[in-house]
């Protein structure tokens, strides 16, 4: 690959910075077999240390109980996302700006699409979730999705990178790291995006 090709090519990750806030999205979900199983609206709150950007989402569907959390009409997330990092990571909040929880998902790096209008940010889904309370206690999801999809036969490398990220997401969301913030700093950056 020339110089050349990267100006015409550039990489998924160089487009990133060009993501102002205040910048609208189309966010689609990619289910693991690579199926779009989401599509919905954000605005780009900013971006964060190393690689991550921030979205606001407000969440328009109906409600969804995920152990002890619940997504409901109206709730807003502060959705982190990466073309780095294996998982990306969702603040829950009540329409009135209290902190519910975490969900984040192992994924595939995100990848921007800025030739779409407006811009098209994709996330790939990879069977585990970990999702994360206030007092500090979390579950890690659909774990049996995972054997049953067969990765550790027929893909294992795959398979072994999903299970590295699970481990980073526990170790992040134990230590309050990025995209796990202090409630703190997770409200300062939520404040951004109003």
């Amino acid at each position: 690959m020339t110089d050349g090709d990267l100006e015409k090519n550039p990489p998924a990750s160089a487009a990133w910075p060009s993501l102002l806030p205040g910048t609208e999205l189309t966010i689609v979900k990619l289910a693991p077999g690579g199926v779009e199983a989401a599509r919905y609206q954000g605005r780009v709150v900013g971006p964060y240390l190393d690689s991550w950007i921030l979205v606001h989402a407000t969440w328009t569907n109906r409600t969804i109980d995920v152990g002890e959390l619940s997504f409901c009409p109206g709730d807003n997330l502060l959705e982190w996302f990466s073309p780095r990092h294996s998982f990306n990571a969702f603040a829950v909040f009540t329409p009135a700006d209290q902190l519910k929880g975490w969900y984040a998902n192992v994924t595939h790096p995100a990848r921007l699409d800025v030739t779409q209008d407006p811009p098209v940010l994709v996330w790939h889904d990879l069977f585990l979730d970990l999702v994360g309370l206030t007092d500090g206690s979390f579950t890690v999801r659909d774990e049996d999705e995972l054997l049953a999809s067969g990765l550790s036969h027929d893909e294992p490398e795959l398979y072994e990178r999903i299970l590295g990220a699970q481990s980073e997401l526990i170790r992040r969301f134990e230590q309050q790291l990025p995209p796990f913030v202090k409630l703190a700093a997770l409200t300062a950056l939520r404040d951004r995006s109003a």
